[in-house]
């Protein structure tokens, strides 16, 4: 599956569980990291495992496995890896507090909504 066919499947299945300010930032040419970030907020902790646990699910019914995740202990920044997109959901103060929009800002980002 080609990274930006799989950011978007993430971004859809983040608005499924009503995650909330989802950008995607274009992060390819920018570094060899990655080449996509998906930001977006959760209002609770429990938000955040519904909306980390989805996307888990839903890729996995897609046949795409999950390299790394963690976050999951405390819910204040849920990590999914899956290597050529990561996804960042946070609470709505961390993410502030961190601004990975703000570090990122070279990238093209683009703003998600269900509309």
């Amino acid at each position: 599956m080609e990274s930006s066919e799989l950011a978007s499947l993430i971004t859809e299945f983040a608005l499924e569980k009503k995650g909330k300010q989802i950008v995607k930032l274009n992060l390819a040419g920018l570094t060899s990291m990655t080449d996509y970030f998906i930001i977006l907020t959760g209002e609770s902790d429990v938000q955040v495992k519904a909306i980390g646990d989805h996307i888990i699910r839903q890729l996995r019914k897609n046949g795409v496995k999950i390299y790394h995740k963690e976050g999951f202990n405390s819910l204040k920044w849920v990590l999914l890896d899956y290597i050529d997109v990561i996804v960042h959901i946070f609470r709505g103060e961390t993410r502030e507090y961190y601004g990975l929009e703000r570090l990122w800002g070279d990238a093209e980002i683009e703003l998600v909504t269900d509309e």
